[in-house]
């Protein structure tokens, strides 16, 4: 009778075992048939109309090589800090497991070697970084910079959008919005539409937004820009406000 009673426990042990791995399994199988997953390796999110996918992140440093961009009180070039922010925020986002591409990654200015670029450095370097972002099917991009001013009580970061398309202003209100809660509670700065003199704003067919993130000319400010700790701050922000704004992009396409 003992011995009936131990093989009935082994029994509904082993059939308990077989039916909880059958279980698991069967939910591995539909929730890998329930993803896709895009040529750039970019995961999609089925939906009603069709997939959500991911974009590249065109991270753009702005200036570079010999256009050193504004110099701070300190002597600090634009060139440099804006370099050092784009890498900060490529980094985090590939962390996070999204697809970047960087416009510059060394301090270069973009423009053809090849060509008669006497006088023109500045026009062709423009080109380039709008045909880099021009080149990605699907991205969002952001363009860092630095702000100065001749009065040197200005500060606080402020973000100008593409008027192109309508997901640059939500992207613009999302960075400026998280830079004021978390860095800069007395920043009362408004996002702005860029006018034609804005280049890559101008053209750009992507949601595009340009970050100015704090005035050189300001010496606090300038400390502040200068050091790693704020930059990892600031790089810090635009991750949070980018994906933010792709999560809402995403639920939005899964609501309709």
């Amino acid at each position: 009778m003992k011995h009936d009673t131990k093989n009935r426990v082994r029994y509904l042990l082993f059939f308990l075992l077989f039916v909880l791995f059958f279980s698991a399994a069967i939910c591995l199988l539909v929730f890998i048939a329930a993803k896709t997953v895009s040529p750039n390796g970019n995961e999609e999110i089925p939906t009603q109309n069709g997939a959500f996918e991911r974009p590249i992140i065109v991270i753009d440093a702005g200036h570079g090589g010999e256009d050193g961009g504004a110099i701070g009180q300190n002597g600090v070039y634009e060139k440099d800090i804006n370099l050092s922010i784009a890498k900060l925020l490529d980094e985090t986002l590939r962390s996070a497991g999204y697809e970047t591409v960087m416009t510059r990654s060394e301090d270069v200015l973009l423009y053809d070697r090849n060509v008669d670029y006497h006088g023109r450095k500045k026009v062709l370097d423009l080109a380039a970084r709008l045909r880099i972002a021009k080149e990605q099917e699907n991205a969002v991009v952001v363009s860092i910079h630095m702000n100065a001013f001749p009065e040197a009580q200005y500060s606080g970061l402020q973000v100008y959008y593409s008027p192109n398309h309508a997901g640059s202003q939500a992207l613009a209100q999302s960075i400026q919005s998280l830079a004021k809660e978390t860095l800069m509670p007395e920043n009362n700065r408004k996002v702005k539409p860029s006018g034609g003199n804005i280049y890559l704003l101008d053209r750009s067919e992507h949601p595009t937004v340009l970050v100015e993130c704090g005035f050189l000319s300001n010496a606090h400010e300038c400390e502040l820009l200068s050091t790693e700790s704020y930059q990892k701050q600031i790089a810090t922000v635009l991750f949070c406000a980018i994906t933010d704004s792709l999560s809402k992009i995403q639920e939005n396409t899964q609501g309709s």
